[in-house]
């Protein structure tokens, strides 16, 4: 879709680029206190507030994916990942009611507890058992998808 800005010198037309918005989301395996395989999921301290999400975020200029991804878990969980592989990728325009995003998922691994940092409210380990009802954007999907894949 084109838009178009004017210059407000000389009032020339100017194509305004309009494009989704990059970002990468990582799926952090760790252990539960009773030794289970789990995944940490951040509660967000921003719209939508009060849902669990991936941890994750927007791609800054000159940053690659993998940098961010590593970057976002740091922020939102306290704890240093490796990444271990990427998942997937996900485009629909409509997987965030508030931008046009595409986001690169990633599996990683981390050791200790999180500890919510950033815009993240609070920060747990889950299993496939008992994730929480509220989970935002289209990430529900993501964990069916990946929870499927580990079996």
């Amino acid at each position: 879709m084109k838009k178009y800005i004017y210059c407000p010198h000389c009032k020339t037309r100017i194509e305004k680029y309009v494009n989704p918005l990059p970002t990468a989301d990582v799926i952090i395996e760790c252990v539960t206190p009773s030794k289970e395989t789990g995944i940490i999921l951040i509660e967000r301290k921003n719209r939508p507030k009060g849902y669990w999400a991936i941890p994750g975020g927007f791609v800054e200029y000159g940053e690659s994916l993998e940098d961010c991804a590593v970057r976002e878990s740091k922020e939102e969980t306290g704890l240093k990942v490796k990444l271990i592989a990427q998942f997937h990728t996900y485009s629909s325009p409509r997987r965030d009611p508030y931008h046009h995003t595409i986001t690169t998922v990633f599996i990683a691994k981390a050791y200790g507890y999180p500890k919510a940092g950033d815009d993240a409210k609070d920060a747990k380990i889950f299993t496939a058992k008992n994730l929480p009802e509220k989970i935002a954007f289209d990430h529900r999907k993501i964990l069916k998808q990946y929870f499927k894949c580990k079996k």
